[in-house]
This record gives structure tokens, C-alpha cells and sequence, in this order.
């Protein structure tokens, strides 16, 4: 079952109508996540001083490991 029309002609407007749609709807919604996504940046994270660097065992790590015994 070969049809021998031309591609063009096989393809009907609608359908090319509805692809153009999908595509320019894709890309509005591309575009519409990388501009939230820029806005949602984190923040740079702060410098602590040395003394507040490391490992610290904080009234929730004991209790977490009060938990695990």
C-alpha cells in the first residue's frame, strides 16, 4: 500500500497546524521554567567563621543517636 502523492500532499493542514501548535506550546513552557527556575536560584551560602565549622553534636544529633541504641 505505496501512495505515490508527494509528502506535501499527504500531510494534511491540520495536522501541520496542530505540530506547530505543540511546538510553540513546548517552547513557551520551556521558557517559562527556565525563567522560574532562575528566579528560584539559591541564595550563595555564608561563610562561618573556623569556629563554627565541622562537626558539631547538637540536641537533635543526640537524640538521633539516642534513637539508634
Amino acid at each position: 500500500m505505496h501512495n505515490n502523492k508527494p509528502i506535501n500532499e499527504q500531510i494534511s493542514p491540520e495536522r501541520r497546524q496542530f505540530l506547530r501548535g505543540v511546538a510553540a506550546a513546548s517552547a513557551v513552557g520551556l521558557v517559562a521554567t527556565a525563567g522560574s527556575a532562575m528566579a528560584d536560584a539559591p541564595a550563595p551560602a555564608t561563610v562561618l567563621p573556623e569556629a563554627e565549622q565541622g562537626y558539631h553534636e547538637t540536641d537533635h544529633i543526640r537524640a538521633y543517636y539516642a534513637s539508634c541504641r
